[in-house]
């Protein structure tokens, strides 16, 4: 590991661990641990079961990154943190206690990329292609854009209800990657997720899913991260 800590990649909901590829190859050829599991997005409470999971697979200290949803997961560590670092949130759900996501998302009109969600006899919900490639990923090419649309993973819609415990963020350095063209997390709305959990910020002009369109900046916020947890003593590792 030559003192780097580990990198853990969440996927948010509607995604898969392959959207994050174009990170992870920037990454390892940094030298870097990576891994970018596949979540289940049957409840939280499975979600942040997968990632305690991988957690225990890493040999020492681990940023932890998530999009959109995945900055729910990984939030939900709470406080029981162990081998965790930092986290990094890629235009990402960043709640306080007592928040929920249905609850946040009502505040304001419904976001073009979540306009026309259809749920499933079993409770999942799944997006349309025109609404994923027109406004979930509307920066990306209309063929990868379809293409990640078929390898779409549904969310169950009870998540939407959950509310938050204790938000990992209170007790780790945070960095968070802004898409300022987003159409599914308002900008502004990430601006505030960010500003209240102290995070290093940075901004791009990317749509919802900016480790696709913009690999290069959010694979150099995470390591921007896993550089500032090398240079912190270890006492600051959540362990």
């Amino acid at each position: 590991m030559n003192g780097q800590p580990n990198i853990v990649l969440v996927h948010g909901a509607w995604a898969d661990g392959s959207c994050w590829s174009g990170v992870v190859e920037l990454l390892q050829a940094d030298g870097y641990q990576v891994t970018a599991p596949q979540f289940p997005l049957t409840s939280t409470a499975d979600d942040v079961a997968r990632l305690r999971q991988v957690l225990k697979l890493q040999d020492g200290p681990t940023i932890v990154a998530g999009h959109s949803y995945g900055g729910q997961i990984m939030t939900a560590l709470g406080a029981d943190t162990r081998n965790v670092a930092g986290l990094v949130y890629i235009a990402a759900f960043g709640l306080d206690q007592g928040e929920s996501l249905g609850a946040l998302l009502s505040q304001g009109p419904t976001p073009p990329a979540l306009a026309h969600l259809f749920t499933d006899e079993q409770g999942f919900m799944w997006q349309p292609q025109d609404d994923f490639v027109q406004h979930f990923a509307a920066d990306v090419d209309v063929v990868r854009a379809k293409a990640m649309h078929a390898a779409q993973q549904p969310i169950a819609g009870s998540t939407f209800s959950e509310a938050m415990g204790v938000p990992a963020w209170r007790s780790l350095p945070s960095w968070y990657l802004i898409a300022t063209q987003d159409q599914a997390i308002p900008p502004d709305a990430q601006r505030m997720f960010a500003n209240r959990m102290g995070a290093t910020t940075s901004e791009v002009p990317a749509s919802h899913v900016p480790m696709v369109s913009h690999p290069g900046e959010a694979a150099q916020l995470i390591k921007s991260a896993a550089e500032a947890r090398t240079a912190m003593p270890a006492g600051r590792a959540g362990s």
